[in-house]
């Protein structure tokens, strides 16, 4: 078992282990608009000229643990050839075709423990990655249903997964390798100057929020009115007009006692964690997924129910408590750097597919 900091192989549009392990981490990116590659900091582009070398490393017993992100669809599929063919980085750099191929070299030999990342926001496990569920150590789910036999509906089983289906011994065996991961916050956002949280003197809004609510989903368009109806009755909703660069959002969002999160296409949103680092209390519609390490609720968040009224007596129920919001913000900004940060979160993937593996390092 290693006793030292992993020897990791990584593949995927984003170096979450690579981030937090760069002296002993392998990145190979499969990002479509990646154009740049440092093989000697250990950050590579999937191009023809290396898949060999990359199906070697695969099979190279001195990895203590490989990881690998999840796509949406299969590179052949015809939405997948299409948007990999049409787009501006098919006329630079190496081709972006072979990129995706990245994660099919693992139908071949893994010698190390394997730690799959699916972070969309659909609620389910597309048939394309079920030969890297198969695989996995762990499959590290970001929208795990509460009923885990759900990430079958529409891939694996044409509705609801039946009792026949659940009692077949391969589909059980997929199951019990399923584990919650959170958004957490992200790369630019930990890479930057975190916000400072801010005195109750300065707090500016009761209720904040920034994002997309046109074409999203129905928890936001009807939350928002709800929302800004509560300015009537003297509450004080900062919603910007316009988007916000990173540090605007920030700050704004520190000046508020609560910052509003509902879903979008995916229950887990980013705002939850950075309102957290923000020193501000998030306020969540009620889950409707397995969390990693949840902000609990009366401790680090308000949920609320989606049904008419529901976020409007959240509101009003938080605010008549100035001084436990500021005790709650505390406890979610401690929570989120404890649990919810880049590094954070690339600990306990590694940690949690060695110990399933029998590979945890010692203590």
């Amino acid at each position: 078992m290693p006793t030292t900091t992993p020897k990791i192989l990584e593949i995927g549009n984003i170096p979450y282990l690579h981030e937090a392990y760069p002296e002993t981490t392998d990145f190979y990116s499969t990002w479509m608009d990646e154009t740049v590659s440092d093989p000697a900091r250990g950050r590579n582009i999937v191009s023809p000229g290396n898949l060999i070398t990359l199906k070697s490393r695969l099979a190279d017993p001195s990895y203590d643990l490989v990881a690998v992100q999840a796509g949406a669809f299969s590179p052949w599929s015809f939405r997948g050839l299409n948007r990999l063919l049409f787009r501006r980085s098919a006329l630079r750099g190496p081709s972006p075709l072979f990129r995706a191929f990245g994660p099919q070299i693992l139908r071949g030999r893994v010698a190390a423990p394997l730690a799959v990342l699916d972070t969309d926001d659909p609620a389910v496990i597309d048939r394309s990655n079920i030969f890297l569920w198969d695989k996995a150590t762990v499959y590290f789910k970001r929208e795990l249903p509460a009923d885990h036999w759900r990430v079958f509906n529409g891939t694996l089983h044409w509705r609801v997964p039946t009792p026949r289906f659940r009692s077949n011994p391969r589909h059980r065996e997929r199951i019990e390798k399923l584990r919650p991961i959170s958004l957490g916050i992200p790369f630019a956002v930990a890479k930057g100057t975190l916000p400072t949280p801010l005195p109750a003197s300065e707090k500016k809004a009761d209720v904040f929020f920034a994002g997309r609510v046109q074409d999203s989903s129905t928890v936001r368009e009807r939350g928002l009115k709800e929302l800004l109806a509560l300015r009537a009755e003297g509450v004080v909703i900062d919603v910007p007009e316009q988007p916000l660069g990173t540090d605007e959002y920030l700050a704004r969002c520190a000046r508020a006692w609560l910052a509003w999160s509902p879903a979008g296409y995916g229950w887990q949103c980013f705002r939850t964690y950075e309102a957290g680092l923000c020193g501000t209390v998030p306020l969540v519609n009620q889950p409707t997924i397995e969390q990693y390490r949840p902000l609990v609720e009366g401790e680090h968040a308000f949920y609320y129910d989606v049904e008419p009224g529901g976020l409007s007596r959240a509101v009003r129920g938080a605010l008549v408590n100035r001084d436990r919001l500021m005790t709650m913000a505390a406890a979610a900004r401690e929570h989120v750097q404890t649990w919810h940060t880049p590094k954070a979160l690339a600990r306990y993937i590694v940690e949690t597919t060695l110990k399933l593996a029998g590979k945890a390092p010692d203590r």
